[in-house]
């Protein structure tokens, strides 16, 4: 047998944003059988790989356990002897403050093959993105990068007489490093810059001097950021962009005073401007994993970090033959009842198998519940004959356009956990209603690693349920992972966001409450029900983010 040869790729994924992203990296990517990343990896990125890789998530987060690294390491070594081609995901450069060197000197004890790719550092990203030059003729003839995580072992004396700091993992420690350059003659009215997220849709920037700052940013939720301290910020308001790949991120500005090293005024105005309603919201979404890019990325582009726990996990039927014999006589039926985009999905896919002809369904009329599995069916070349004015099954009987008595219809529906209200309703006014399973909608059996830590350190701001299986299966995988409930603690002060009646009813028996309920029972109604509970509040309650 040939001895199988992989190869190990510590690649940067730059500041977060797939735009930054370099060719060589999205190129690997599109390659790899395993994905080894980072935490603060952007989750659009993890998109990239190819369905069937193996993603591995050791990222290191501030205060929440975290693989050690030396674990790591071997996860490295043994996929790469096993002939894989392993991706090493970090955040920003591989070689500024990414752990490199314990990888490498692993990879290569074991004669095993890697190369590093460049990615664009955050510590120049972000500046840049913020309208901050670092260098400059007059202000600042040098720069200095420096990890915050551990403020104790630096040389303040000497950082204190840099031109410019570029600060990075220091959101923890704001307080002590503010104290710590003022101890060593840094003015308190050098200005400062902090950007939080950059590259991203929730990016935000807070501005102002090392004696205002602090008191500036005292509520906020400051990691993963960049601070920028020295004469070069109050070079912003001339130099940053006009438009730019997010042209309705959060920013804050301060008076033009700072451009004078000499002044005595300070930059402690701080003016905040924001388009993006969720800008800083940490939100949880909670359906299946093949599901959620529609919820997800709607929340992205209003500036949320989104986190995906799948609680719904749709698989085939644990027998097509009810199916099967319902095609072989759909001559026989009326109306075709479609209530779910799951519904639609496995239908016409096992009628592709079965019959392979869509003229199979001339004269059936067909019936769905919701704007989305309407348009489920228009991609496959037809349009319902009646959508009920309600997203809910329970409208489908009181405003159906004809008569049920002795009509026969055919409703393909989840397997088991379905309501019976509907096929009750039909029966009762005379209708002859087959059921047969097209789908099952199960309980993930493991909690996602991420969206476990995220709950565990309290980042989750919203939680959004799109069913009332998800309520059941949320609460049966943090069950699992906390049997003495104390995961309960976890949602407080969380809002809770429900899509319709039926999926609050299944909130308010297991989790207690419902903090948010879309009007109309749809993604966007949900989405509109969780701004509109962010704009009741005094101010938008934000937890601390993972440090990086």
């Amino acid at each position: 047998m040939a001895n199988l040869i992989g190869t190990v790729y510590l690649v940067g994924s730059g500041p977060g944003h797939a735009a930054y992203l370099t060719l060589r990296a999205h190129q690997l990517l599109a390659e790899a059988k395993v994905l080894v990343h980072d935490a603060l990896v952007d989750s659009d990125l993890l998109q990239l790989v190819p369905e069937t890789c193996l993603k591995l998530n050791v990222g290191k987060r501030g205060g929440a356990p975290s693989m050690p690294q030396a674990e790591i390491n071997t996860l490295l070594v043994q996929h790469c002897l096993q002939g894989q081609q392993v991706v090493r995901l970090k955040s920003g450069d591989p070689f500024i403050f990414g752990r490199c060197q314990s990888e490498i000197e692993a990879l290569t004890a074991a004669n095993c093959a890697f190369e590093v790719v460049p990615g664009l550092s955050s510590a120049l990203v972000a500046p840049l993105l913020a309208g901050i030059p670092l260098t400059d003729p007059v202000l600042s003839r040098c720069f200095t990068v420096i990890s915050g995580h551990d403020p104790d072992g630096l040389n303040w004396q000497t950082l204190a007489q840099m031109d410019t700091l570029v600060i990075l993992m220091g959101g923890q420690h704001l307080a002590k490093i503010l104290r710590r350059l003022q101890e060593h003659g840094r003015s308190p009215q050098t200005p400062i810059a902090i950007v939080r997220w950059a590259s991203r849709p929730q990016q935000q920037i807070w501005e102002g001097t090392l004696s205002t700052i602090l008191a500036e940013t005292a509520t906020e939720a400051l990691s993963p950021c960049v601070m920028i301290i020295g004469e070069v910020v109050g070079l912003r308001a001339y130099f940053q962009p006009c438009s730019s790949l997010f042209s309705t991120v959060l920013t804050t500005s301060t008076p033009d005073s700072t451009l004078d090293p000499a002044s005595d005024s300070t930059a402690s105005d701080l003016t905040t401007e924001t388009t993006l309603p969720f800008a800083g919201q940490t939100i949880l979404v909670t359906r299946s994993a093949t599901q959620s890019s529609q919820l997800s990325d709607r929340l992205k582009r209003d500036g949320a970090t989104v986190i995906e726990m799948p609680a719904l996990e749709i698989v085939p039927p644990s027998s097509w033959q009810a199916l099967d014999d319902a095609l072989t006589r759909l001559s026989e039926f009326d109306w075709l009842l479609l209530t779910s985009a799951n519904s639609v999905d496995y239908f016409f896919e096992r009628l592709a198998t079965q019959i392979r002809d869509l003229r199979a369904l001339a004269g059936i009329k067909i019936a769905v519940v919701g704007d989305k599995t309407a348009q489920k069916l228009e991609q496959r070349g037809l349009k319902p004959d009646f959508v009920p004015p309600e997203f809910v099954a329970d409208s489908l009987a009181a405003h159906f356009p004809a008569s049920l008595s002795g009509a026969s219809i055919l409703f393909p529906r989840v397997e088991s956990g379905g309501r019976d209200v509907l096929v009750k309703d039909f029966t009762s006014r005379g209708a002859d209603v087959t059921e047969v399973p097209a789908y099952q909608s199960l309980c993930p059996t493991t909690i996602d690693p991420v969206a476990l830590a995220a709950l565990q350190a309290r980042t989750v701001n919203v939680i959004t349920f799109a069913s009332a299986k998800t309520v059941k299966h949320f609460c049966q995988l943090l069950e699992q992972s906390q049997p003495d409930a104390t995961w309960q603690a976890w949602l407080e002060g969380v809002c809770i966001a429900s899509i319709g009646p039926q999926t609050t009813k299944a909130c308010a028996n297991l989790l207690g409450r419902v903090d948010a309920e879309a009007e109309e029972y749809t993604l966007e109604g949900l989405v509109q029900a969780i701004e509109q509970w962010l704009a009741s509040k005094p101010l938008h309650q934000t937890s601390p983010q993972l440090e990086a």
